[in-house]
């Protein structure tokens, strides 16, 4: 039994280290490295080129090293009947719940406000409502999103969800599908976008739904690049439909050192680092994925190929 690793980075020593503490049983094999192709039964994988997977004739799970699988889903030659497990691991919630508390409460305080003053040596007294007064959206509400709402709950503020499908919410409003996104847009002041990624969501981020939002709302894009229209979001930051930005993805990374971002005033950009997939916690999850498959179950997490997440 070997599992084949192809991680960001360079990070496949980090990665081995981490599956040889929980499975000392495992044979992990670096992507550069698999020796016997036929050896292969399960792939644990970040962007590996298109059609590489197929190499591995007797592969029976292809787990993400991301929560997002675009990176898989987008390649035509990904074996078939093989099923993808996204990566669901308790330090990656963790670690998008503190980003979405961190910047919602960035946002709601107005902070770039405050720093901008400070730059400028103004005392300004500025006076914003408490948390149960702001009205936060969240876009896409599986297990990050649920975790980023209850992140969130603890401080009170007004909370809503928009997914494709209905999801229960008993801490806030529940919107979903194409008749329940206006509705949400609008009563949203502060909006998060943790959506998969897939044909449906591509550029969803754009001057419409920007329209949609109140005059002066905030934008935190904590999912894919590909989402946002990032002349749409400059234009609308300059006609102060929105007020401000926090983005963590870009339709190129690393983002260009001459792109408008950098320098906006009321743009704050992170390098697609709001959660980052922890070895030790991400390594025992798989294993007992593993597991799982082999006393003939079948695997926790496991993506729906024609939906995309």
């Amino acid at each position: 039994m070997a599992l084949i690793i192809k991680s960001d980075f360079a990070r496949d020593d980090i990665w081995r280290d981490a599956f040889n503490a929980v499975a000392p049983d495992l044979d992990c094999r670096s992507w550069q490295s698999p020796g016997d192709l036929a050896d292969i039964e399960y792939a644990f994988v970040w962007k590996p080129e298109k059609g590489g997977l197929r190499r591995f004739p007797n592969l029976k799970c292809i787990f993400s090293i991301g929560a997002g699988v675009d990176h898989l889903l987008g390649d035509e030659g990904l074996p078939e009947g093989v099923p993808v497990v996204r990566m669901v691991e308790p330090e990656l919630t963790r670690g998008m719940a503190e980003y979405v508390a961190l910047h919602v409460l960035r946002c709601h305080r107005e902070v770039p406000t405050l720093e901008q003053a400070q730059r400028d040596r103004v005392w300004n007294e500025l006076i914003v409502p408490t948390a149960p007064d702001r009205r936060v959206g969240i876009m896409g509400f599986g297990v990050l999103g649920q975790a980023s709402a209850q992140a969130l709950s603890a401080f009170g503020f007004d909370l809503a969800c928009w997914s494709r499908t209905e999801k229960a919410f008993p801490g806030g409003q529940s919107f979903h599908g194409a008749e329940g996104l206006k509705p949400f847009l609008g009563r949203t002041e502060i909006l998060v976008c943790l959506l998969p990624l897939t044909p449906e969501t591509e550029g969803i981020l754009n001057r419409d739904l920007f329209a949609a939002l109140p005059r002066g709302a905030w934008l935190i894009n904590a999912a894919r690049g590909g989402h946002q229209n990032e002349d749409d979001i400059l234009e609308a930051l300059e006609s102060g439909q929105l007020v401000g930005a926090t983005l963590d993805v870009f339709r190129k990374e690393p983002l260009p050192a001459d792109h408008p971002f950098w320098s906006h005033p009321r743009v704050t950009v992170t390098a697609h680092i709001a959660s980052v997939t922890q070895p030790r916690s991400a390594a025992a999850e798989v294993v007992a994925n593993i597991r799982r498959i082999e006393q003939g179950a079948a695997p926790l997490h496991t993506v729906n190929i024609k939906a995309g997440y």
